[in-house]
């Protein structure tokens, strides 16, 4: 009453004060008057700031919940000048805690104190980040990642996200996995790195996790699992103006030629065509690389790996071996794609760098491929003909539409490597890529539109090739394959070498 009663000249009743301050160690009445009336006179006494924090805090961790949640509901009144970080240091704490109401309460309290000092906010926030214990550095990374986007611009200054640029940077010297997913989410989403600079910058720090100047080990699903975690981050990022030259030139010369030998302990995931996605998205961004010859040479390799040669003929017509080659189109359009892509600023690698007899061989095998995929294009054309709605919905339907456009897509750049010289000039969509329009009716319009190149007939071959009777392969199609994304796969699992996995002991307690 003596404190309500002076209004300005509380600041002279101090003994009055130090009363309610004592009432913490009270019973719960006194407790919850403490906890109401410390912050409201806190203004007054500052030569006994530190004695009121103090005496609030044990407030915020009482055993009743309800003089928790009054304690934690008024610490923002704490909040001012030189005390701002500091509150924002303990709200962060109590980041922690399980209980809904209170993580709530703890949540609009951060978010209220953003809007006095956003950057001594961010203080206290990546103070616990980079020192608190585990869960709070979890819950306060989630906190940026979901809170930040919310703020208005008035608030999120260019001041302020260049801390946060600068303080995340501290960070990722040491995250794991999840974490760094998390911090790509909440810099991407920084108005200042929208910029063709500012995505460059964001590049540069995920080609830096990545390690891109590491030698490249693809039985240490450590080592893989990173590369792609920190690829799918890159992917979105680039564009005409911010290259992926760096990546393609790492997976051409490091991850190509080991395809065969990776490892994941991503359960159910086809590592050998999420690297084949990977690339082929990035092709298309490429800049000017430096062994580009040599690059393209590794990448025709591979693709002759999987573009095999028609079997071959007994004497009386029939095929000497008991079955046909299987032809896996998902790997192929992959690798025709970056083949392609990056064919394009080397032209006369076909004709000029190839002896004839390589060009022969390719040839053969481009024609013979050619030929399994209209019959196949064919067979999925009638399959969903008259299809549509609720039908083209059954997993079936839905592994048979990717399928036709994974088909029309190697169809269109075969065509185009059949040109004399070969043309470089048809643009595909990516058959796990958002279309404008996915109706299937659509698909022989694609075919036929996207190509300048005349029908296949054109292009001559041995006439047994035209005779044989062709039986359509087991094309390699999984069920999720209409299902790509970057964003669903989990964080990396167990201990990581390097920052990727557990940091060290970071348990400290409460450091109020």
């Amino acid at each position: 009453g003596i404190l309500a009663d002076a209004t300005e000249t509380a600041g002279q009743h101090k003994d009055a004060y130090q009363v309610i301050l004592d009432g913490v160690k009270g019973g719960a009445k006194e407790k919850r008057l403490a906890a109401q009336f410390i912050p409201k006179f806190f203004k007054h006494f500052p030569e006994l700031a530190d004695s009121a924090i103090n005496a609030q805090l044990d407030l915020c961790e009482d055993e009743d919940v309800s003089i928790r949640r009054q304690a934690i509901k008024e610490l923002p009144q704490f909040a001012t000048g030189d005390n701002l970080p500091r509150v924002a240091d303990i709200l962060t704490q109590l980041l922690q805690s399980d209980d809904s109401a209170e993580f709530n309460l703890v949540n609009n309290a951060l978010l209220s104190i953003f809007k006095m000092d956003a950057k001594g906010t961010l203080g206290g926030l990546f103070s616990q980040i980079l020192q608190g214990e585990d869960i709070v550095r979890e819950r306060a990374i989630k906190f940026l990642s979901t809170k930040l986007k919310t703020l208005p611009e008035e608030v999120m200054t260019k001041e302020v996200e260049e801390f946060i640029l600068t303080e995340s940077k501290k960070v990722l010297e040491d995250v794991t996995g999840e974490e760094f997913v998390l911090f790509m989410k909440i810099l991407s989403g920084l108005k200042s790195l929208q910029t063709v600079s500012g995505r460059q910058q964001l590049v540069e720090l995920v080609a830096e996790q990545a390690d891109l100047e590491q030698t490249f080990n693809p039985s240490d699903t450590d080592c893989v699992d990173r590369l792609l975690q920190c690829t799918r981050q890159a992917v979105p990022l680039f564009s005409k103006n911010v290259h992926s030259t760096k990546f393609v030139t790492y997976f051409c010369e490091h991850v190509l030629p080991n395809l065969s030998s990776l490892t994941t302990l991503v359960e159910g995931l086809d590592i050998q065509l999420e690297v084949l996605k990977l690339l082929a998205e990035m092709s298309s961004f490429c800049g000017d690389m430096e062994k580009l010859e040599s690059n393209l040479k590794k990448l025709f390799d591979k693709l002759l790996e999987y573009m095999p040669l028609p079997p071959e003929e007994a004497e009386n017509g029939e095929n000497a071996g008991n079955e046909e080659p299987k032809l896996q189109f998902s790997y192929v359009e992959c690798l025709l794609y970056s083949f392609h892509q990056l064919g394009r600023k080397l032209p006369d690698f076909l004709t000029a760098k190839l002896n004839a007899e390589k060009l022969k061989d390719f040839k053969i095998r481009l024609q013979y491929f050619a030929r399994g995929l209209q019959v196949y294009i064919r067979q999925l054309r009638l399959a969903l003909q008259g299809k549509t709605g609720e039908a083209l919905k059954t997993e079936e339907n839905k592994i048979k539409v990717v399928a036709l456009k994974i088909t029309n897509n190697i169809n269109v750049l075969i065509k185009d490597l059949f040109h004399i010289p070969p043309s470089y000039k048809s643009t595909v969509t990516l058959s796990w890529k958002p279309v404008q329009k996915a109706d299937t009716s659509q698909k022989r319009a694609t075919e036929d539109t996207t190509s300048s190149s005349p029908p296949k007939k054109a292009s001559a071959g041995p006439k047994r090739d035209a005779r044989q009777i062709y039986n359509p392969p087991s094309g390699k199609y999984s069920s999720n394959l209409g299902s790509f994304s970057y964003e669903q796969r989990g964080g990396f699992r167990g201990g990581r070498g390097r920052g990727w996995g557990g940091r060290g002991n970071r348990s400290r307690g409460r450091i109020y």
